[in-house]
């Protein structure tokens, strides 16, 4: 039987200063290298997940890496835990280079950990390269169900009772994805915690797969941000009409990549996931634009698409450096049920509004996509092309263990305080309330000054206001 073998490789504790970097240096402290088996930290349920059906003889081993921010000064001052979890998922916590936002905040008052989920960063990160030692799709398939927020969860645990004194409960600051590992916390570790701030991460918990539940309710602000787009840019109304018709007249409906894929005008869609999410999105993704064509210096010589742009396409999504958030992003809504390409089936049923190539010969606006992952994107982008059988399999998987739990979010007896934009184009707003109204005294934000990057973009606002809601500084009402 195989087994997964978990430890705790490094711990590196990280001085942030009041100062910018370059004035003051920073250190590294290694603080433990502890290893253990999985189930030694898993609850029974997970333990009983712990074994793949093959040789007893093959052990993958999963390390977990997390990194201590302090401010400089206060590095052995006794100060209270806190606990960030990154959104994604497959995207590894931050790397702090200067003192300012709200991590320059939280490490005022806190010992800050920057947890890398499993899979990211310095957690045994699963990369393009490193998940193609796998026999099989079916082996990378049941290692990768390892890698959900049950088992984050389960890692955070164990290092907190490995680092917080007396094993005593800390707080956790849920960003996006973080935000959703955060109530899976509340659901089966809640001992643990002692606040939790839940930052544009407030999931959907209904039984099942949500994920279509999800998508459905997101066409809507999707389809809103494209038109506050070009309300915004109207010249890109035609730029980008005329890419798509350039790409879909093109030889095999598309152009090369530079890393050896193919931009094709459902492709250059995905362009909304991160140009229309967030609070300079449209900006950079004007000024993207902006540069689309080479210019014709040679009379006569023929229209081509920028490798400027083409390169810094690839770059915008970071799937040949994060494969993991493809693999596993529609897993992340199932409990006990398959999503089945939840997004590709939504579009379908919107594909009047979608159809790029459509829209622009008719001459209507090409509306962009948003938090979505398709199956054609295992053909299209040449770092995904190796998990395309995978990826099929996960989407078939019918027997995700639960993420969440009604009786103890309903029962919660820990202090938690969210942030719910309303403009959210990623978390929806009406399924994030619906959830909201199940975490027995949760404490609500809801703002549309911010969109679903206002922790990065709100400095210490969006922290701080969420950290007043919890210590008195807001009036209960």
């Amino acid at each position: 039987m195989q087994t997964i073998s978990f430890s705790v490789k490094l711990f590196h504790r990280y001085s942030l200063p009041t100062t910018p970097l370059k004035q003051t240096p920073h250190f590294y402290k290694f603080y433990s290298s502890i290893r253990s088996k999985l189930s030694a930290m898993n609850d029974d349920r997970s333990s009983e997940n712990s074994d793949h059906s093959q040789s007893r003889s093959e052990v993958h081993k999963i390390s977990v890496f997390a990194r201590e921010a302090v401010v400089v000064g206060k590095e052995n001052q006794d100060m209270p835990y806190l606990l960030y979890l990154q959104g994604g998922p497959g995207f590894e916590s931050p790397r702090p280079t200067e003192a300012s936002g709200w991590l320059s905040k939280a490490c005022e008052e806190h010992r800050v950990i920057l947890l890398d989920q499993r899979g990211t960063g310095l957690s045994t990160p699963l990369t393009t390269s490193s998940m193609l030692q796998m026999k099989s799709a079916q082996e990378l398939v049941d290692y990768l169900k390892f890698f959900r927020a049950d088992n984050i969860v389960n890692d955070a645990e164990f290092i907190r009772k490995l680092l917080v004194p007396n094993a005593g409960p800390w707080k956790v600051l849920g960003q996006s994805f973080g935000g959703f590992c955060g109530v899976t916390y509340l659901s089966f570790a809640p001992e643990g915690l002692k606040e939790v701030y839940l930052t544009g991460g407030i999931p959907p918990i209904g039984d099942g797969c949500t994920a279509e539940a999800v998508y459905k309710a997101c066409i809507g602000p999707i389809i809103t941000q494209n038109e506050k787009y070009y309300k915004r840019y109207p010249q890109d109304i035609k730029i980008i009409q005329d890419v798509v018709n350039h790409l879909q007249e093109s030889e095999g409906g598309g152009v090369p990549l530079p890393s050896g894929g193919i931009l094709t005008p459902r492709g250059l869609q995905l362009l909304g996931l991160t140009g229309l999410g967030s609070s300079t999105g449209f900006e950079r993704l004007h000024y993207l634009f902006e540069r689309v064509w080479d210019p014709v210096i040679v009379p006569g010589a023929k229209k081509q698409i920028s490798y400027y742009f083409l390169n810094a396409f690839e770059k915008w999504h970071s799937f040949d450096t994060n494969p993991l958030y493809a693999l596993m992003h529609e897993s992340i809504y199932c409990q006990g049920a398959a999503s089945r390409w939840a997004a590709h089936r939504v579009r379908a049923e919107h594909e009047n509004k979608l159809d790029a190539v459509k829209a622009a010969k008719e001459g209507r606006p090409v509306f962009l996509t948003g938090e979505m992952v398709f199956p054609w994107m295992f053909d299209e982008i040449h770092a995904l092309r190796p998990f395309k059988e995978a990826a099929n399999l996960l989407v078939e998987k019918k027997d995700w263990p639960p993420l969440y739990n009604k009786t103890k979010l309903n029962d919660n007896k820990v202090p938690v305080a969210a942030a719910v934009y309303y403009e959210d184009m990623f978390v929806n707003f009406n399924l994030a309330m619906e959830t909201a109204a199940e975490i027995a005294g949760i404490r609500l934000w809801v703002t549309n000054e911010y969109m679903h990057s206002g922790l990065r973009d709100g400095a210490s606002h969006v922290l701080d206001h969420l950290m007043w809601l919890l210590n008195g500084r807001k009036p209960l009402f």
